[in-house]
């Protein structure tokens, strides 16, 4: 019988091949990494505890089909002899030949040196390399025997591949081999399950799991081979495995008795009280782990604990974490050792991290803790209120006040319930919780950020209840305390100017005052664009749809409503109650209402319908607005009249939500054959002097047969900014049906014609489709026939391909001027904008004029068509360059 050292038997165990599972399973990848060992002097398997390095060597050693020297390490041994005896010994058990002249250590506590060359030299000389394998190699703790082993190790050259199996990197010169390219090295991330992996391991005990439960299950556990196979075998004997998987509490299994004997109870008493006490936080770093153990020197512990792969993850930069089923059970088992010390370790951190500059992790601990007054006046000291209405974790924030009770009773607290009770569009708990709170902060002025932050929620209750003079002076009172704020600070929440423009704009909007509604809304989407803008972006371009929109420049207020729309899907921030994009929706179904694509617009209706109740009186003046319009496109004009006046009361009524709904309950009744009604709902409201409503009122004149009044209002009718194409494409067609119903049939050819070239270049159909049978007839002469084939006819309605019917050369709508003429000139003589002007002794916007009456009066959309067509008909005039 073999002795050890100490005379001894050699334990047999400690040289076998472990022996595998029936539910072990094979993976190809690792099995072929591990083909490298044949080809490299040192091959290392460091992985933490359960990682499953043994069976995968030993499962690998056992296919190889040559001799493997196994030896499995364990904490009793004590010195050199007894390593090197057991080496031996295992070397003799696979059948390696050694000579009687390398010899045995006779003493526990030290090897003969020339024993060690023996042997190198022996190993040196075989033709076919010995494989050993050193299982457990972390509890080898002497660095007498780890050079030892590199002695051996690098004398043996190509004679000895060796194996190392561990938990944490032995102190061989590793650095050397990896130079030299003489290494295999297989780490705890290779080691770990993958997906298809886990669901393999799964069937083999007899369970099969859904892709997503088990994505799920890798990502609880990491991969981790030991937390997997135990998982498998409790699930095994529950009726509802997949339910057990998902749901199962790591504290209470077989995972953590394995995990607090294998790794906790290793530890020195210190390492243990540490990883208890940062079992708390997601993650730590020295200076944390220090305030949460009440002692200094955390660093060194901390790199030890990661370096013997006890579930410590380096995140880099000082910064750890604990594997997440490692960190479930420890905040178990802690409660159990230390009742009640939970919360102080959170309240510890989340002050700790408020002061690091970590406020969402702070915000976090500080709830944990369900010290709610520090946790909400964190949150408004940093000026983050806004976070509660943008970013990527707006409902993650929400959420996590969600359980403050009254027992918080400080004006920060107030601050954060009128925020929440705003974002559920609840004007008035809102109000009441920041009148609340302004009381309490009346004694002494309050901070800047503070000051700031009332004033956010001053400004978004002013548009949620439309009150626009409320809005005006809380944005005018915020520039006192954003002077007071520091760069740095305001910096970091780009959000918070970006929202009070965005109500601002919002609030003049409702009012009516278009282009100062415009100019704040132009500074939010100049801002640069990230997670925290996108939203006030998205809901600032939808607001600027409308405006777009209400003018009746349909393809501009198309493209901003797609901008919108597509602003907060490029960081994943939209929400289902996202304003800009239910706005962009609402302007998008608009205008297909007015390109007669009734089903797209019902669609958009409804996805924009799908965030709830609207949430303030502009959009709820918009969906009233389209809803009518589309009913009343469809036919029912009852129907159409009920739904124009918007729901949602404000305190000051919108002059142009008034008159939309004016429009809309005058051509309902128009298509019920009431014009004398129609015109009394417009007459009611006096917004004649709007473009839109004397052309609206002109035709319900002209149907009630009164031509001679519908000509006057029109021959009256503003012109401007404010007048967009539907406004004017409405006035031409009264121009054209009076002239019809005059008899001059000509005239009417011409205004109409001029009617589809402003309404061409917006594809707007409604008003044609409106018009009547005898406007109908007129498009169906052949030159109309040519403006109107690629847009207007039925087939471009439906997609298919335009009418063939075409003049080849449709006539001018109206003559080009002198001035005109020239410009026209410039073109064909490829001039650019500003040489015309230098050329013709005006300015860049003069040209610039001339050239939009130019492509109007010629039915083009650009320069090379203005020339084809006027040449066409003979309109450049030639002159001499440089003269007019």
């Amino acid at each position: 019988m073999d002795l050890d050292p100490r005379g001894e038997p050699f334990l047999r165990t400690r040289f076998a091949l472990p022996a595998r599972p029936a539910t072990f399973l094979l993976r190809p990848r690792l099995a072929a990494h591990l083909d490298q060992a044949l080809s490299t002097r040192l091959t290392l398997v460091d992985g933490c505890a359960g990682a499953g390095k043994t069976l995968l060597v030993a499962d690998w050693a056992a296919r190889l089909g040559q001799p493997v020297a196994w030896f499995t390490a364990e904490s009793g041994d004590q010195g050199c002899g007894m390593f090197w005896a057991h080496v031996l010994q295992a070397l003799r058990s696979a059948g390696v030949p050694l000579s009687p002249a390398v010899g045995c250590p006779g003493d526990p506590r030290s090897v003969d040196r020339r024993l060690l060359a023996r042997l190198a030299g022996e190993l040196n000389g075989r033709e076919r390399p010995v494989l050993l394998v050193l299982d457990e190699f972390d509890r080898v703790a002497s660095a007498r025997i780890t050079e030892q082993l590199e002695f051996v190790l690098h004398h043996a050259g190509q004679g000895l591949h060796l194996i190392l199996v561990a938990r944490t990197e032995p102190l061989l010169p590793l650095h050397r081999y990896r130079a030299a390219g003489i290494m295999t090295e297989i780490r705890d991330a290779e080691l770990a399950f993958t997906a298809d992996e886990t669901a393999a391991l799964l069937e083999l005990h007899g369970l099969r799991l859904p892709t997503e439960a088990v994505r799920a299950l890798v990502e609880r556990t990491r991969g981790w081979a030991a937390g997997l196979r135990l998982c498998a075998l409790a699930a095994q004997q529950s009726p509802d495995p997949e339910a057990y998987l998902k749901d199962f509490e790591a504290g209470r299994s077989t995972i953590a008795d394995f995990l607090l004997a294998e790794v906790l109870k290793r530890q020195p008493a210190r390492s243990q009280d540490l990883l208890l006490r940062v079992s708390v936080v997601e993650r730590f770093c020295p200076g944390l782990a220090a305030e949460l153990t009440g002692r200094g020197g955390a660093e060194p512990l901390l790199a030890a604990l990661h370096g013997q792969n006890a579930f410590v993850e380096d995140l880099g930069h000082s910064w750890y974490r604990l594997h997440p089923l490692f960190r479930e059970i420890l905040r178990a088992h802690l409660r159990i050792r230390s009742p009640g010390l939970e919360p102080e370790l959170h309240r510890c951190a989340a002050r700790w991290l408020h002061a690091s500059g970590c406020l969402p992790e702070a915000l976090a601990h500080g709830a944990a803790a369900g010290d709610w007054d520090f946790t909400a006046r964190a949150l408004v000291d940093d000026l983050a209120i806004g976070r509660l209405f943008t970013g990527l974790r707006a409902s993650d924030l929400a959420g996590l006040f969600a359980p403050m009770g009254p027992e918080a009773t400080g004006p920060a607290a107030d601050l954060v319930r009128s925020a929440r009770d705003l974002a559920e569009r609840d004007v008035e708990r809102g109000l009441f919780h920041l009148r609340r709170a302004e009381d309490r902060l009346a004694a002494q002025p309050p901070p800047a950020a503070v000051r700031l932050s009332c004033l956010l929620l001053e400004s978004l209750a002013a548009r949620l209840s439309g009150a626009p003079g409320m809005a005006e002076r809380a944005v005018a009172a915020a520039g006192e305390p954003l002077g007071k704020v520091s760069a740095e600070l305001l910096e970091k929440h780009p959000e918070l100017t970006a929202l009070m423009l965005t109500h601002l704009g919002a609030a003049r909007l409702w009012a009516g005052r278009f282009d100062d509604a415009r100019a704040a809304l132009s500074q939010v989407t100049a801002c640069p664009s990230g997670v925290l803008t996108a939203p006030p972006r998205e809901d600032s371009l939808g607001q600027l749809a409308l405006i777009d929109y209400l003018d009746g420049r349909l393809c501009r207020a198309e493209r901003t409503a797609l901008a919108a729309l597509g602003e907060t899907e490029k960081y994943g921030v939209g929400g289902r109650r996202s304003a800009g994009a239910e706005l962009g929706r609402l302007v998008l179904a608009a205008v297909a209402v007015d390109r007669g694509e009734l089903g797209r617009a019902q669609a958009l209706l409804d996805e924009a319908a799908a965030s709830g109740a609207p949430g303030d009186p502009v959009t709820a003046a918009g969906r009233s607005l389209v809803t009518a319009r589309l009913l009343l496109a469809r036919g029912d004009p009852r129907a159409a009249a009920a739904a124009a006046e918007p729901a949602l009361p404000a305190v000051v009524a919108s002059p142009w939500a008034r008159t939309q709904a004016a429009l809309a309950g005058s051509a309902a009744r128009l298509a019920e054959g009431r014009p004398d009604s129609a015109a009394q709902v417009l007459g009611a409201v006096t917004c004649a002097e709007e473009p839109a409503c004397a052309a609206e009122l002109a035709w319900a004149r002209l149907a009630a047969g009164n031509r001679e009044a519908a000509i006057e209002l029109l021959d009256h009718m503003r012109t401007g900014t404010r007048c967009g194409p539907r406004a004017t494409v409405r006035a031409a067609l009264v121009r054209a049906r009076a002239a019809q119903e005059a008899g001059d049939v000509a005239e009417a050819r011409r205004l109409l014609a001029r009617a589809l070239v402003e309404a061409r270049r917006e594809r707007l159909r409604s008003p044609f489709l409106e018009a009547g049978p005898g406007i109908g007839h007129l498009l169906r002469t052949p030159f109309l026939q040519g403006l109107a084939a690629d847009w207007l006819s039925p087939d471009s309605r439906r997609g298919g391909p335009p009418s063939t019917a075409a003049d080849p050369s449709p006539p001018v709508v109206e003559e080009l001027s002198g001035r005109e003429r020239d410009v026209v000139a410039g073109l064909a003589d490829m001039m650019t904008t500003e040489e015309i002007a230098a050329d013709l002794y005006v300015s860049v916007n003069t040209v610039k004029t001339h050239l939009k009456s130019i492509y109007r009066k010629l039915g083009v959309n650009g320069r090379a068509e203005a020339v084809r067509r006027a040449r066409d008909h003979g309109l450049l005039r030639s002159r001499e360059h440089g003269l007019p």
